[in-house]
């Protein structure tokens, strides 16, 4: 173990190696597993059992993935890329669903402020509840700005969330999937059915919504594909993400601690420059660097897990767990009344809602598992998932990509070290 450790110390090649090995054994039992067992979950234990055998406590910053690139400038390039993912047009029609999960993230919420304060010390509640509305990005943010203010604790718990929050969510959507399922398939077979508006193609990779449609005239005309290098994408994007910066930082003249967050404002930028054409949608997918952008990021978030000793983890277990239970409560009791008010069914709402706790590929994944388990055919199945992954999909645009974002820049000004 010494040896090994030596060796990582002396080389950062072989630091990065390690941290590779680490991130593929769990994004490969992700795939095998579908997802049930969550590759972040797997990279999370891998990296508890390294902190606490050979691993040194500086190994990402060690494999050159440390800040400020592993956090703020992955975070605020990945959020501005978030920004040119999202469908406006999509999220027009699923209006609903949009007041749906916003209902839910807010029952989530207030019952966690209301309830949780009584057993379960505050800072725990604040850093834990942005990564349980949310994904990676949220719990990023977190999991920093608790570190910096020196709550160890509250850091760790933050990342702890976002691993464990999708043990709660897969259960719950499968079943209510499969009760949304059975009800559409009662009315179809009996041919008491409308015709169902195709969302368009779902790109089964990325999550996204394909563009079958003609490109509308851009404000700004767009760089020919033969200029559009990987650099010259990146610029674009690194003049959004710049701009969000010096824009936060305008706020925080006036604002002070309460200033917008700068990744609040890279999101909304992102959006807007998409819709003016300087910026072209899914940026970093288009020029390849998204993917290894998230593997600096996924191990800049799990490096925050150095301070995790066994005793710590069980100080905090109880709290966390807790948390899920209270939030996820909430969630469903909300969404269920926005549903009913809005006569989408509560199977539906809830299931919607969920995608809080896993997003991408996840929700994908359990809504193509429930209509294959419940369809008898291709067409039952095609009518199935028609019916419930457009709402699945704006389900997590919503929460993960969006409101968690949102809500973890509000949060973070309420740690108090």
């Amino acid at each position: 173990m010494e040896q090994l450790q030596a060796l990582i110390v002396a080389s950062p090649i072989f630091a990065l190696l390690v941290l590779s090995i680490t991130y593929a054994i769990g994004d490969t039992i992700g795939t095998l597993t579908k997802a049930w067992v969550p590759s972040v979950f797997v990279v999370a234990i891998l990296f508890l059992l390294g902190y606490w055998t050979f691993f040194p406590k500086d190994i990402v910053t060690l494999g050159g993935l440390g800040a400020p690139l592993g956090g703020t400038l992955a975070i605020m390039i990945c959020i501005t890329h978030m920004g040119t993912s999202i469908s406006l047009e999509e999220l027009k029609k699923q209006w609903k669903i949009i007041v749906i999960c916003l209902a839910g993230l807010a029952g989530m919420i207030a019952a966690c402020l209301i309830i949780c304060p009584i057993f379960v010390d505050r800072n725990y509640i604040i850093s834990g509840l942005p990564p349980l509305t949310g994904g990676i990005v949220a719990a990023t943010m977190m999991q920093e700005a608790a570190a910096n203010l020196g709550l160890e604790k509250a850091a760790v718990l933050a990342i702890c969330m976002y691993v464990c929050q999708g043990f709660a969510g897969y259960p719950l959507t499968a079943v209510m999937l499969k009760r949304e399922g059975r009800n559409l398939l009662k009315d179809y077979r009996n041919g008491n059915v409308k015709k169902v508006e195709k969302a368009g193609e779902i790109d089964e990779v990325n999550g996204k919504f394909a563009d079958t449609k003609k490109k509308k005239k851009k404000l700004i005309p767009e760089i020919p594909n033969k200029y559009y290098s990987t650099a010259v994408s990146l610029v674009t994007i690194l003049i959004v993400a710049f701009l969000s910066a010096q824009l936060s930082t305008w706020t925080k003249s006036f604002m002070g601690v309460y200033a917008i967050n700068q990744a609040v404002i890279a999101l909304i930028l992102g959006i807007i420059a998409t819709e003016l054409g300087f910026l072209r949608p899914n940026v970093l997918k288009e020029n390849g660097c998204f993917n290894f952008l998230m593997f600096i990021l996924m191990m800049y978030v799990f490096g925050g897990l150095n301070s995790a000793t066994p005793e710590l983890l069980m100080e905090i277990i109880g709290p966390l767990v807790f948390i899920i239970i209270v939030g996820v409560a909430g969630m469903c009791i909300c969404s269920t009344i926005a549903g009913k008010l809005l006569k989408v069914s509560p199977y539906m709402a809830i299931a919607t809602s969920l995608t809080a706790l896993y997003g991408f590929p996840p929700n994908y994944v359990l809504t193509d598992e429930a209509s294959k388990a419940l369809a008898q055919n291709e067409e039952e199945k095609t009518y199935l998932m028609d019916n419930m992954l457009p709402q699945m999909i704006v389900g997590g645009f919503v929460t993960v990509t969006i409101t968690s974002v949102i809500i973890a820049s509000v949060f973070i000004p309420l740690l108090q070290a």
